[in-house]
């Protein structure tokens, strides 16, 4: 008779024994949520203010439609060439966008990594963020894009200059921005740069042979 399988052999080395290897990262991964949130919401004027710099960036190909990007905390506002207005003096339009809407994906990230505990954790959660901000400005320039085209109003819209099938292009950025990218993109990156990780944890799991 075969003897049985050593408990927690093929474990990642320094995990503790007794729960499967995929319940134990899963109740790490959840121990430091709190935790990495807290953190991101208390730095995001920073990660924001990187945000706006490659925004400031991204819009160049717009023209003179915003002509600077300024932030507040987390929020970013473009400021634009646009008139709310008829009237002489009206001012100018100027649309909020709040980047904690688009960069919650950060904080997931870096609980999976945390809780994956790799020797190069620390450079593959910068190597992460560094390449999630991206993905952060592109939701939030859809969303800049989506007030001015769409909701702001014919006048605004009109001011705009942009084509029926160009509106329905910043109305798909929008909704993926919104809906795909904050959740799926951090998950993708993790993936990536954790597939040792992963090959591991799959090999811990995986039914020993009889």
């Amino acid at each position: 008779m075969d003897a049985p399988p050593t408990p927690g052999a093929g474990a990642p080395a320094g995990a503790p024994r007794g729960r499967s290897p995929l319940a134990r990262f899963v109740l790490k991964v959840i121990l430091w949520l709190p935790v990495t949130f807290a953190v991101w919401y208390l730095v995001s004027p920073a990660l924001m203010w990187v945000v706006k710099l490659v925004a400031g960036v991204a819009v160049m190909p717009f023209g003179d439609l915003v002509r600077t990007v300024e932030q507040t905390g987390s929020t970013l506002q473009f400021v634009t060439s646009l008139k709310p207005g008829q009237a002489a003096g009206a001012g100018v339009v100027s649309v909020s966008v709040d980047g904690l809407l688009y960069s919650f994906g950060m904080p997931m990230f870096a609980a999976l990594t945390l809780a994956a505990r790799e020797q190069a954790r620390w450079k593959l959660l910068a190597i992460g963020i560094a390449a999630l901000v991206p993905f952060v400005t592109f939701g939030v320039i859809a969303d800049f894009l989506k007030n001015v085209a769409i909701t702001a109003g014919p006048l605004v819209a009109s001011q705009a200059g942009f084509s029926a099938p160009q509106r329905e292009m910043i109305a798909f950025a929008y909704q993926f921005g919104t809906l795909i990218m904050p959740t799926v993109v951090p998950a993708v990156v993790w993936v990536v740069t954790h597939r040792a990780f992963l090959e591991r944890m799959r090999g811990a799991t995986r039914t020993p042979s009889a």
